[in-house]
């Protein structure tokens, strides 16, 4: 049974899988102002966790801890420029690339 959200987001495309099933540390990130954000975010990704980015700001400002649920932006990977969409990326980051790759049940949209 498809899930209430599966028909509200787009599927990712083949590009998109295999940029993200590979390493997001050292990305480039940019993410627009939002809610608890005043200002938009530009940078590199440093850390990733379950439900987090760090992100160090251009300037060699302080890093930015960065929420991934409803997280929307632009990354940066292997030359592909690729839409940020946290929701999808809201799982540990050393099951990620089994999840996107693999075809079962619990993959990544």
């Amino acid at each position: 049974m498809a899930r209430a959200r599966d028909a509200e987001e787009p599927e990712l495309t083949p590009v998109e899988r295999r940029a993200l099933a590979g390493e997001l540390i050292g990305a480039g990130v940019a993410v627009p102002a939002g809610p608890g954000r005043p200002s938009a975010v530009r940078g590199t990704v440093v850390d990733e966790t379950l439900g987090t980015i760090v992100v160090r700001p251009l300037g060699g400002r302080r890093p930015v801890r960065l929420p991934k649920r409803g997280l929307v932006g632009t990354l940066e990977i292997a030359a592909h420029e690729l839409p940020l969409r946290g929701d999808l990326l809201r799982v540990r980051p050393e099951d990620r690339t089994k999840r996107l790759l693999a075809g079962g049940p619990r993959r990544i949209r």
